[in-house]
């Protein structure tokens, strides 16, 4: 360092009578001697870090321009690198889809089978199966029947077709939840927000009939009325099923439905840069002893003498 700014100094271009010419300042550049891959690779570089740049701004313009208020992060306890899902939220946020949102929505890409192990054990999940009667068959005499569900059979749904669904509901149609949590932006934060920013419609907006305000909705006007209140549900552990509580372990619950590999693909993370770290020190040892030998060895020429 002390050697480079000796030679800004020798040279003459701090100096306020001589003034710094385009020739002196090309003298300290090095990309004279840049190869044409290098120049390349260079441009390329500054192509796509200003293509990024302008696709990040554009971006977050977009998001500033809307009209719903984005939802604030919050700090799940499985947000983290190493951190799990909290599996009795998971629980209790089935419990709270059961008796609340089932009524409307469905999950048809989850089965019973799939709480097994997360949140139930087999049998706790065989009861829960049972406890919903599933169009089977034909039988033998070719007539459809009803049975108890089995662990095989996915959630049902509340309506039997998308035109029922919005007969129901006003002409809109509720959502199948079981990927909602990645088909939306923000995740479980969203969904939070959403199930508990229900408010009173601000001066100058004017709502349809069957219609509710909810400013984390896109547009503010949404066709579900808030579904959570304080003891809207009841939880078999026993914890309070304050509003907040419920619209938590639902966002949770929607989460694992979403990702139900979630708390394996972090675990697998976890074995993969424990493998890698013991195969980068053992490759770094074997390089080091491989080469030490070489790039330690000294050649000399000894001429004979005449």
């Amino acid at each position: 360092m002390a050697a480079f700014v000796g030679r800004i100094c020798g040279s003459g271009l701090l100096s306020p009578k001589s003034g710094a010419t385009l020739q002196k300042v090309q003298n300290f550049s090095t990309t004279r001697a840049w190869t044409k891959s290098q120049k390349v690779a260079t441009a390329a570089g500054v192509v796509v870090g200003g293509a990024g740049a302008l696709l990040y701004a554009l971006e977050q313009s977009v998001a500033a321009s809307g009209t719903e208020v984005h939802p604030p992060e919050l700090p799940w306890s499985h947000k983290g690198v190493l951190d799990s899902l909290d599996h009795a939220s998971v629980r209790r946020g089935y419990e709270v889809y059961k008796q609340v949102c089932a009524a409307c929505h469905s999950m048809r890409f989850i089965a019973y089978r799939n709480l097994v192990g997360v949140s139930h054990t087999e049998a706790e999940a065989k009861a829960e199966a049972e406890e919903v009667q599933v169009r089977d068959g034909p039988d033998e005499a070719g007539n459809y029947f009803m049975r108890p569900g089995k662990l095989s059979d996915y959630f049902p749904s509340p309506y039997p077709n998308e035109e029922a669904a919005r007969a129901a509901n006003n002409g809109a149609y509720p959502p199948d939840l079981s990927y909602i949590a990645l088909a939306r932006h923000g995740g479980e934060d969203y969904l939070f927000a959403l199930l508990t920013g229900y408010c009173d419609p601000p001066a100058g907006v004017v709502l349809r009939e069957g219609q509710y305000y909810n400013p984390y909705f896109p547009g503010g006007a949404i066709s579900m009325a808030q579904a959570l209140y304080n003891e809207a549900a009841e939880y078999s552990d026993g914890t309070a099923p304050t509003a907040s509580q419920l619209a938590k372990d639902v966002s949770t619950f929607l989460v694992w439905a979403a990702e139900p590999y979630h708390d394996e693909r972090k675990r697998l993370g976890i074995k993969s840069v424990g493998i890698i770290m013991i195969l980068g020190a053992l490759s770094y040892y074997i390089k080091r002893h491989k080469w030490a030998a070489l790039k330690t060895r000294k050649i000399s020429f000894h001429p004979k003498s005449k």
